[in-house]
């Protein structure tokens, strides 16, 4: 069994969610910035989400840039009014240095990028876990929802 399952985070209301919850289900992964260039990706992860092919799951990360400085609050007022978000969206989290959330953590160990570096290096990077909790993909921050729509086939 992977870490994956084990895992629990808070959702952006402050729901504690067991990620056994997304057991059996092939995942997007996504570290998010409402102030971010690549904001607008916002509208194509909807989109894949209500798709089905698989989960969208978002986790806010300030740490580029200083682009998602808001409260959780902040950061769901404005996922839902800008996007009508329709994907789960955790509490904000770091992805990088001595306070990575565990999730990231894991996810870098098992996926590194395209030049072997662990570290997430923008907003927006999405990981593709299978069904069964395997890291599938690591997907760079200008690499869209819709670009990775046309793979799922390929991976999944």
């Amino acid at each position: 069994m992977t870490r994956l399952y084990e895992l629990e985070m808070y959702s952006i209301t402050g729901e504690l969610i067991p990620f056994s919850n997304f057991r059996d289900q092939a995942l997007l992964i996504v570290n998010l910035a409402s102030l971010c260039g690549l904001t607008t990706q916002y509208e194509g992860l909807c989109k894949l989400h209500k798709q089905g092919v698989v989960k969208v799951l978002g986790f806010p990360c300030n740490q580029f840039g200083n682009q998602e400085p808001g409260t959780d609050e902040d950061i769901l007022k404005f996922a839902k009014s800008r996007y009508d978000s329709n994907f789960p969206i955790f509490s904000k989290v770091e992805v990088n240095g001595e306070n990575t959330c565990e999730l990231y953590q894991w996810l870098k160990s098992e996926k590194a990028d395209a030049e072997g570096n662990s570290d997430i290096s923008w907003n927006f990077t999405k990981f593709l876990v299978s069904e069964d909790g395997e890291v599938l993909a690591r997907f760079a921050p200008g690499i869209t929802p819709d670009d990775i729509s046309t793979k799922l086939e390929d991976y999944l």
